[in-house]
């Protein structure tokens, strides 16, 4: 198997979501944002190129209002160098922007993706990875979701997170933890993937009685 080719997307690491209006909660963004720096630093020492996205909101917007505290990115990620940059309007880095043109320009086939919201602009990307034919790496621990509640029902951050990474490993991303991943780009091993019909054959048997 080739080595793969890899750049590291590092999405809306933005102090909105620290100290702002719409903070994070699980998993800690202190944890989270120490792991997204300790990621950026290993993809530097293992020349893995490293793409800084950030989010921008109509003026005037509650969120990411151009220019404010809010919509800056973190120091985490504004203190440490990147190759590539991307400003976008919606949740996908690759909607509206050059993302797909400089994956292709520089040959990558494997996107690992950190950064904010696990179910929102990380879940748009790592979708449309995938549909892009991309490899794609999910760092569950670099990441993280908010609370919702609406017409729907509600949900704690906790669930919205752990279900999104669950549906990842599931079809559509390898996810593992920071730590994990940097010992990958050192010894070039091959992180574990696993399938719908595998995840769902594992959940029905774990029930009590189940018989497959």
């Amino acid at each position: 198997m080739n080595k793969p080719h890899r750049a590291l997307i590092v999405i809306d690491v933005q102090n909105e979501y620290v100290d702002g209006n719409l903070p994070i909660e699980y998993p800690g963004v202190e944890g989270s944002l120490a792991n997204i720096g300790r990621a950026m630093d290993a993809a530097r020492a293992a020349n893995v190129p490293v793409v800084v996205v950030q989010n921008t909101a109509p003026a005037g917007a509650p969120l990411f209002d151009k220019g404010s505290h809010g919509w800056a990115l973190h120091e985490v990620v504004a203190s440490r160098p990147h190759e590539h940059y991307i400003e976008k309007r919606l949740p996908s880095a690759f909607t509206g922007t050059d993302l797909a043109a400089w994956i292709r320009q520089h040959g990558i086939d494997t996107l690992t993706v950190a950064g904010y919201m696990s179910h929102n602009c990380v879940a748009s990307t790592v979708f449309e990875a995938l549909h892009a034919g991309l490899a794609v790496e999910v760092l569950i621990d670099a990441t993280g979701s908010v609370p919702y509640a609406n017409r729907a029902g509600t949900a704690s951050a906790r669930q919205i997170h752990d279900t999104f990474m669950v549906v990842f490993q599931s079809r559509f991303a390898a996810v593992l933890p920071t730590a994990e991943w940097i010992g990958v780009l050192a010894t070039g091993a091959a992180p574990e993937r696993d399938t719908i019909y595998g995840s769902n054959q594992r959940a029905r048997s774990a029930k009590p009685g189940a018989a497959l």
